[in-house]
Order: C-alpha cells, then structure tokens, then sequence
C-alpha cells in the first residue's frame, strides 16, 4: 500500500518513517511513503501558501491553488483509487473499522492543514473524506496523519511478525483489549492471575473475553452501546461485574 502525505512541514514525517512498524515496513517494501509540499506549488516569490479569510477574524486560511496543485501532483503518483483524506475537526472520527477499511485500499493520500484550516472550496473540489483524530485541536494535521499511517500499516498481511496481533488489537472485535501479564509471577504482591499459569486454553481464552467485556463496560460503556452481545457474552460480563462486586 501507498502513503502520499501533502504537508508544509513534511520533514515531521521522518520519525514514523525511520522507526518502528511503519519503519520496517518501508524497509521491506510493503509500503510507500511519500510527500508533497504545498510551498514548492505557490506562484509569488515569497511561496505564498496562506491569506486572510474573507469576512474578517484571526488567523489564516490555506490558498487553493498551491494546495490544489500539489494534491494533483501526489495524485499523479499514486495508485488509481487512491482518495485523499483531509485531516479536519471537522470530520468524520478516525476508529479501528475506519483503519480496517483503509487497509484494502491500494493508496490514501492524507491532506495536512495548518493555520486556520482550508479554503472550502478545495474540500468541495479536491477531497473524498475530512477526517479527525478526536474532539481536540493540533497545531496541525501530520501528527493525525501519522497516526493513520501506523493504524492502517499494521493491518497490512505481513506487516507484524505474528498476523494474530493484529487480529487480537483493542476495538478489532469493537471491544477494549484484556490485561496482559509477563514475567515475574509476583510483584509488588500481585500475582498474575492463576488461570494464565493453567495451561488450559479454553480457559483463558473465556477469562480473556470477559475481562475485554469488563474493561469495556467500566472505562467505554459507549463501546457496548454500539454491539449486540449474545447470550454468551452478556453471561460472562454478568459474571465479570458479580466478581467485581458491582451491580447491574
């Protein structure tokens, strides 16, 4: 798969390039990570990118043209169905399924803003999707679109040594993820509970399930608002918040 991120800054890409999951699948040629800048699209001397914004108030607003020309030229150089992705509060909240459906694509091109956002006219006229990290402000989008790089990345076959890491991340199965333990036994008089030491898969998996039902209950209630839970399920989350001594 190919990244095509266009940026005022795209020296703030190399750190996710350089290391990594993201890193090693560059090495490997599993992906593509390439960037336009803006700046080298302005047709003044000063490399204009920016003006006031009609109407008056604070702050800046990102021209079309020097934009728009350098999402033609990222374009240009991606696979065909390669839709670019504008990284905006106002868009849609990036999650896992968004991740999921992203990685079957052969290309996302990732639009980064900075100042006060982009003139409109480039999202009715250049843009497929506006996409945000969450309800909160950055400086601006490359911080966003390398978090999308790396969610998607570790979805693609033979990115991650193990293919069940991906499958077994927190929100796969629209949950939170379960506790995980490791060497020593005991620390600081806590033990690892005793049915990891068991042997007995079946066992753990059932522990597993319920603790991700648990954690999602207690720390994201929104999470199971939006799952239908069988009878299985809702059994083992009933016997999750019995243990924990919480009421229904």
């Amino acid at each position: 798969m190919d990244f095509a991120v266009v940026s005022l800054f795209p020296e703030m890409l190399a750190p996710i390039a350089a290391h990594g999951v993201v890193g090693r699948a560059l090495e490997r040629g599993l992906i593509g990570l390439d960037t336009e800048n803006p700046r080298e699209h302005a047709e003044d001397v000063h490399r204009t990118v920016d003006d006031r914004p009609y109407g008056g108030g604070p702050g800046m607003v990102m021209k079309y043209a020097p934009v728009t020309a350098a999402l033609d030229a990222a374009r240009a150089r991606m696979p065909k169905g390669s839709p670019v992705v504008c990284l905006t509060p106002q868009g849609r909240v990036f999650d896992q399924a968004v991740a999921q459906r992203y990685a079957k694509l052969p290309g996302l091109i990732l639009l980064a803003g900075r100042y006060e956002g982009f003139d409109e006219r480039i999202i009715v006229d250049a843009v497929d999707e506006e996409l945000s990290l969450g309800d909160f402000v950055l400086s601006g989008g490359e911080i966003a679109a390398m978090a999308v790089i790396d969610a998607v990345t570790r979805l693609l076959p033979g990115v991650l040594g193990d293919a069940e890491s991906a499958v077994q991340d927190s929100f796969m199965q629209g949950l939170l993820d379960h506790p995980h333990y490791t060497r020593p036994e005991r620390i600081a008089e806590q033990d690892v509970p005793a049915v990891l030491l068991s042997g007995d898969h079946a066992q753990i998996a059932r522990w597993r399930n319920k603790q991700a039902l648990g954690r999602s209950y207690l720390r994201r209630p929104d999470l199971l608002e939006k799952l239908k839970l069988n009878s299985e399920q809702q059994a083992l989350l009933d016997e999750f918040l019995k243990e924990s001594g919480i009421e229904i």
